[in-house]
């Protein structure tokens, strides 16, 4: 079906790149005329109507990418919104991706999750009174559509029963495809997202997500779906393709994450835990292992029930913004509690509330969580006489460089620059498991203590694979009750370790470059900046710079679309004051920027008022900082941070 000409022309107007406005008259056409797609065909008709030209375009101008572990993004109407069509386009890749993979496999096994989401459109995108397939879609509606692809490409698909009340948090998932001897998993969920985006996260037989070049091979077979095959949920189920998720893997996972504690338990002591799950999944794992471990909990009643609404959330159910946890604090400060603990929608992430020195709670933000819990453990380990013989810990290079001084105190082996992402962890240990080594690290899984990410991401185990929120909320809660029983707090903790380590400051600040020409803008940003870096900023000369794209650095020449992407990272360093790291998104037109201000450590018998005076320092100069390379970045493509704003 061809577009009306007045369509054509108001497309064809719109000041993007000829590439997206080729690309959405052509899906546009084929979603109209396409009879797979017909029930979508009445909010487009709606949208052509309106003269919703802008976001017709958003919607049809490519398919959603397919990133570095699958899809994510606003559910809706189109090829580039999370729908059941790209949904079943990324399965029918991956089963052909497994086929591959194993070909002397009989039974090729898969395990799915799903979280708590459901699509009610809460950006009034839709009319409300026309058909729309998508609204009221859930995560599980989504995951069993997926069992039914991948059963009619004779995959098993392993999933909880239709009537169960259960979820799979993330890492439960990691856990689960290990310990059933699963190829592969399909996680349904967009984490800390805003409730009207979902996604699909794709998983390898180590229970982690591929990395390069496998990511890159699954993306492009996803490219090539031509059609999507499906049968019937009852005749997945007679043929056993799909079958039901077994109860001891829930139990399981949740016996290895309170294996990982480190001190006794509590004996009827008055320290009290809050805990809030922001509505997800995390009232399934989290409460019943700290539970289980003998704390006092109390939940936060009114966010316990799983809802993929987040309706008594403030702003956003993620734990790395401090507001999503103000019922908690109101809810610590009526129980005189001693530690708040909270976990996004998939329970991987953890966010945590201290109480201050003056009668209030304090956010431990992202990177101060990764140093307490290296620091906890590493001690607890050390004075126990438990360290094992190779000791590792892992953080990726935007992680706060505390944890390096932490690592090299206790003298175990510190992997300090990994990419972001928990599959380059996953991927280090599997290289231990199966070689005994990566790049100078030598070991064993069995050596690896801890592994972080500065957004609030711990994992403790090797019998992980992906980031855990579980096993991280029983250390901290024991790191509270440890210092419960000395009469001291979780804050002194915190202060301590930067008067014995130095002061580590930390922020990160965002740059959004909205509209199609955003992505291209950013691109140019990284190439100006990598081929004429900055020799100083601030004053400080920069010492040197690290381009993880380099083909002569540690990681070699690229290995693909997937591969640039995750490498698109540049680091200037300025000594050991600091250093700064911009890393643009890999599907969306945004970056971010990664700061760090150090100081050396407490120097012996220096006044209060004067190490005070250090560390206020380092917080201006970190804003001075974050100003002059902001607009330093921008001014590569004629912006100014106050044209920013305006955008």
């Amino acid at each position: 079906m061809r577009l009306e000409e007045n369509a054509r022309k108001s497309l064809l107007a719109l000041e993007v790149p000829e590439e997206a406005k080729t690309g959405a008259i052509r899906n546009l056409e084929l979603w109209l005329s396409s009879p797979e797609f017909k029930p979508y065909c009445p909010q487009i008709e709606w949208l052509l109507s309106l003269g919703a030209w802008a976001g017709l375009l958003d919607r049809f101008c490519q398919i959603l990418p397919f990133g570095t572990g699958g899809r994510r993004g606003p559910v809706g109407v189109g090829p580039n919104r999370m729908n059941l069509w790209t949904l079943g386009a990324s399965v029918q890749g991956h089963c052909t991706y497994l086929r591959q993979n194993f070909p002397l496999e009989k039974e090729i096994r898969v395990a799915l999750a799903f979280d708590v989401r459901c699509f009610q459109d809460k950006r009034g995108n839709y009319n409300p009174n026309l058909p729309n397939p998508s609204l009221g879609i859930s995560s599980k509606d989504m995951a069993q559509y997926a069992a039914r692809v991948y059963a009619a490409n004779d995959i098993v698909a392993s999933i909880l029963p239709p009537e169960s009340t259960r979820y799979l948090a993330t890492p439960e998932l990691s856990f689960t495809i290990r310990n059933m001897r699963a190829h592969g998993g399909l996680n349904i969920s967009a984490s800390h997202n805003p409730p009207d985006d979902n996604g699909g996260k794709f998983y390898d037989e180590r229970g982690a997500q591929p990395v390069p070049p496998d990511d890159q091979i699954m993306a492009d077979l996803v490219d090539q779906v031509k059609g999507i095959s499906l049968i019937s949920w009852q005749d997945g189920v007679r043929a056993g393709t799909i079958r039901y998720l077994e109860e001891h893997h829930h139990d399981d996972y949740l016996s290895v994450c309170c294996a990982q504690s480190l001190i006794p338990p509590p004996r009827q002591e008055a320290f009290k835990v809050v805990f809030t799950p922001l509505h997800g999944v995390g009232s399934q794992t989290v409460l019943e292992i700290l539970q289980t471990k003998g704390f006092h909990v109390i939940p936060v009643a009114e966010q316990m029930a799983p809802d993929g609404q987040f309706p008594h959330v403030t702003k956003t159910p993620n734990p790395e913004v401090p507001e999503s946890m103000d019922r908690a604090e109101a809810v610590a400060v009526a129980n005189q509690a001693h530690l708040v603990l909270a976990t996004d929608p998939d329970a991987d992430r953890l966010g945590v509330l201290i109480p201050n020195d003056m009668g209030g709670w304090r956010f431990v933000n992202g990177n101060e969580v990764a140093a307490m819990a290296t620091a906890f453990k590493l001690d607890m380990l050390a004075q126990s006489g438990r360290m094992p013989g190779s000791p590792l810990v892992i953080k990726t290079e935007v992680t706060t460089g505390l944890i390096t001084r932490i690592a090299r105190h206790y003298q175990v082996q510190i992997l300090e620059d990994l990419l972001v992402g928990f599959k380059y962890v996953a991927e280090v240990l599997w290289k231990l498991e199966s070689t005994g080594s990566f790049g100078d690290v030598v070991g064993t899984p069995a050596d690896f203590l801890i592994a972080s990410e500065e957004s609030h991401g711990l994992l403790l185990t090797d019998k992980i694979r992906d980031k855990d929120a579980g096993a991280a909320a029983l250390l901290f809660a024991e790191l509270g009750l440890y210092l419960f029983r000395k009469n001291q707090t979780l804050l002194q903790y915190l202060k301590g370790l930067f008067e014995k380590f130095g002061y580590f400051k930390n922020a990160g600040v965002p740059i959004s470059l909205p509209g199609v020409e955003g992505k291209s803008q950013m691109n140019r940003m990284m190439d100006a900046l990598r081929k004429s870096p900055p020799v100083e900023i601030c004053g400080q000369p920069v010492t040197g710079v690290k381009d993880f794209r380099d083909p002569l650095g540690k990681l070699g020449p690229l290995k693909g679309i997937t591969d640039a992407s995750s490498r698109n990272v540049l680091v200037f360093h300025l000594g050991p004051k600091g250093k700064i790291a911009l890393r643009p998104s890999g599907t969306e037109p945004k970056a971010k920027i990664y700061l760090e201000v150090a100081t050396p450590p407490r120097s012996p018998g220096i006044a209060d008022g004067l190490w005070q005076e250090e560390m206020a320092q380092a917080d201006a100069w970190l804003g001075k900082l974050s100003a002059e390379f902001l607009a330093l970045a921008l001014k590569t493509i004629g912006l100014t941070p106050e044209a920013l704003k305006g955008k």
